[in-house]
Parts: structure tokens; sequence; C-alpha cells
């Protein structure tokens, strides 16, 4: 079969979901190319030349790309078959012939191979299994081309890997528990220092460790990070860490620091003590500050997402969020798009079981691939809308992180601070902001 991945975008960083599906599928002997919508124009040549075409759909961005790109598909091969495969996949079922998810590298393979697919949710015992192939990542565009490192002055190549699929929580508005319900599936440790290892002969000088949370399996993660800074001692990382693990795992980060962790992402959300507690978050505002504090400890920074428009959002609250992350000198650490973020309330979300919220989100919309909801006060959506557009139009710009910051602020009715503009702007980050 001539089979066609089409992968629409990944946080910047080279897709791994696609370059896993093509290598399962070149490994069963079939004739594979990938396309990365994020960096690649679409080539109708493609479509023509595919018996096959499976849109990788990991992330809510990513659905939306894929809907328009398989609508393109339709119009100009209206009978070739079209599967999704993905966190998000679900939400394209009436475009594609075939939705899969969670642990869809086999299914795929079994769908391309001309199986029958009753159930699109697979999760198996383990997400890869020893012997596994490696991610096809030679049929995409080179590391150089996605997401570096910046760091100070300097930019450093990025290699992406997944240690673990899935999380042992169940937040209320994250779209894992939907399909994962509270559990995690392991990557074998050797197929994830292989990955790694080709990443980094292919130029990476850092690794982004993706999993949902890093310490859901904390003594796989350590054995990874220790095999991986044994090899390659120069290679820094990052990962993505709850708040309540940071606190409960306190005793790691000085090993993690010691072997190259140079940032943590974390998903602080709010200052909102009630509404943490509506998403199940695990951590208070206090646990927040605690979670900053043990980091810096190590050196190590922390980069917290932020998602501070929800049904109960207020301006005074938006105002003590902003607040919090100067008292913490977080200013530098935040990308402006965070100070923007709205909740998503996907198809299945778990906040939709709440009978108190039944007024709160409208039917689903599949064009958005959300429910959606608007505040009960308008001029907080007038808010949102224009701190948006503010922080665009200033990014486009090119105006630094801080002045961005102030004008935030200003729009929320606080005064502007005083910014130390050298250590704000040396502060590592991903030069891919962070966006679902």
């Amino acid at each position: 079969m001539n089979v066609l991945v089409v992968s629409c975008y990944e946080l910047g960083h080279q897709p791994l979901a696609a370059a896993n599906a093509a290598a399962q599928l070149r490994a069963a002997g079939h004739d594979v190319r990938v396309r990365d919508l994020a960096l690649e124009e679409w080539d109708e040549s493609f479509v023509d030349w595919a018996d096959k075409i499976a849109f990788s759909a990991p992330m809510h961005t990513a659905m939306r790309i894929a809907r328009r790109a398989i609508e393109q598909v339709r119009s100009q091969r209206a009978e070739v078959d079209v599967a999704a495969f993905g966190l998000y996949a679900a939400m394209l079922d009436d475009v594609a012939d075939q939705v899969l998810i969670g642990e869809t590298d086999a299914a795929l393979v079994a769908w391309v191979g001309g199986a029958e697919i009753d159930t699109p949710i697979a999760l198996g015992r383990e997400a890869a299994s020893p012997g596994a192939p490696l991610p096809a990542r030679d049929l995409l565009p080179s590391l150089e081309q996605y997401a570096h490192l910046a760091l100070g002055g300097d930019e450093r190549v990025v290699g992406y890997v997944e240690a673990s699929h899935g999380c042992a929580h169940r937040c209320e508005h994250c779209p894992v528990p939907v399909v994962y319900d509270g559990r995690i599936r392991i990557v074998d440790a050797d197929a994830v220092l292989a990955d790694a290892a080709q990443q980094i002969e292919a130029g990476a000088r850092h690794i982004t460790f993706g999993d949902p949370d890093f310490l859901n399996g904390v003594h796989h993660s350590l054995r990874v990070v220790r095999a991986l800074h044994e090899r390659f001692p120069d290679v820094t990382f990052d990962c993505t860490v709850k708040v309540e693990h940071i606190l409960r795992f306190e005793d790691v980060w000085a090993e993690m620091a010691a072997s190259g962790c140079l940032f943590v992402v974390s998903a602080f959300e709010c200052v909102d003590e009630p509404t943490l507690h509506r998403l199940r978050k695990g951590h208070t505002v206090p646990d927040m500050a605690r979670a900053v504090a043990i980091l810096r400890a190590h050196n190590i920074e922390i980069r917290p997402t932020w998602m501070p428009f929800t049904p109960w959002t207020t301006l005074e609250r938006l105002q003590v969020l902003l607040e919090f992350v100067a008292e913490h000198d977080l200013v530098g650490n935040v990308d402006p798009v965070q100070y923007t973020i709205r909740l998503l309330v996907p198809a299945g979300s778990l906040l939709l079981r709440h009978p108190a919220y039944a007024q709160t989100f409208g039917t689903f919309d599949a064009e958005r691939g959300a429910h959606p909801w608007k505040h009960p006060d308008p001029v907080i959506d007038e808010l949102q809308v224009r701190l948006a557009a503010l922080v665009e139009g200033r990014q486009t710009a090119g105006d630094d992180i801080g002045s961005i910051y102030n004008a935030v602020r200003e729009s929320c009715g606080l005064p502007q601070v005083q910014i130390d503009a050298g250590a704000t702007e040396g502060r590592p980050r991903l030069t891919e902001p962070w966006f679902c």
C-alpha cells in the first residue's frame, strides 16, 4: 500500500506521532511518505499517489488543521480512505473513515491492512514494545527547522521524545483522562534512548520530554534520565510535571539538575482556589509558590502554563494572577500567549458530567472542536479578545517579554512594574511558545 501520513502540528517540535506511525507502517512493508503541514506546503501529488491517508491529531490545533486538510483531500479524491489518529481524532469522526485513539500504532497498521476496527480506543499494556522500529524521522524535515532552545544568547537544536503516554490523574478540563482514564503506558526505556540518540546524532543538543507528566512513572523516568546523561553528558533537557509531583518528589530535583534539567513546564492554570478545586488540579496557590522555590533551589526554572479565562474568571482574579507572576519573578518564564488562554471544552470532556455546568457549555461545535461557552459578564470575554490581539501584535512587532507583560497589566487595570530585562530575557525557553 502507498500510505501518506500527515502531521498537522505538534507544538513546534519534529512530530513524533507521525514519525512513529510511519515507522510502524514501513516495518509492515508499506511504502510511506510523511507531510508535516506545520512546515511543508500541501502537495496534491501526494494525494494522487496514496492508497490510504492517515492524519495525526494529537492536539486541538492539529485536529482543526486536519479537518480542513481532509476536506481538501475529499475535494480531490473523494474515494480515498482516510483515518485520523491521536488524542483528538474522535472529533474528526464526521469527516474521516476511521478514527483511532490511544495507543494507535498497531491499530493503524491493521487499518491499512484492511481490518475493520470497531472501537476507536486502543490502550494495550505498554506504549512501545522492545524492538519496535525507531521513529521514521528521515521522512520529516530536519530538526534544525523546528523549535530551538533559547538560552541567553545561544540557540540549540531540540529533540523530542516521550517516556510515557497517558496520565495517572483526572484533571476535569484535560483531554488525556477522557482516553486514558487515569492510566499511563510506559515507553520502553531503550526505545526512548535510541530515539533520543538518533536526534542527538542529527544535531540535537537539548531534549524535551513531552510526557503529560514526566513523573507519573518516576522510577522509569529517572532511569531514562540517568542513561541519557551517562551517554550524552553535555545534552540538557526539559520536562512537564504537575505541581503536586514537583512537591511529592522533591528529593529527585538535585539529581535532575545534575543530569541537565534546565526547566520544567507545569500547569498552574489560575490563582483561584475554587476553580483549581473545580478542575481537580490537586494543588493550591501556596503549592505553586513552593514549587517555584523548590526548583529554583536547584537552579531549575519553572515555566508555568495558565488558563486565566474560564466561566468563573473575574477581573480581580486576573489581577491576582498577574501579581503572582511578578512577585515570584516569573515574568521571563511565562510565554505572553498564556495570559490569553481560554478554557477549551472538547468532546467528552469530564466537565460535561456535572449537571451544574449544563447551562454553561453549549452544544458541541465540530468546526471549532469544542463546546462553546460565554462568560456571564461579557466584559471578561471582551478583555480576553483584546488581550489576545495585544499579545499577538506586540510579539509580531518584536517587543520584549517584560514590556508585553506590563501592557497586559495595564489592560487589566494594574500599574506597570519595574522589570530586570537582562534577567528576564535570559531564562531558558523554547522558541515555539506553548499552545494547545
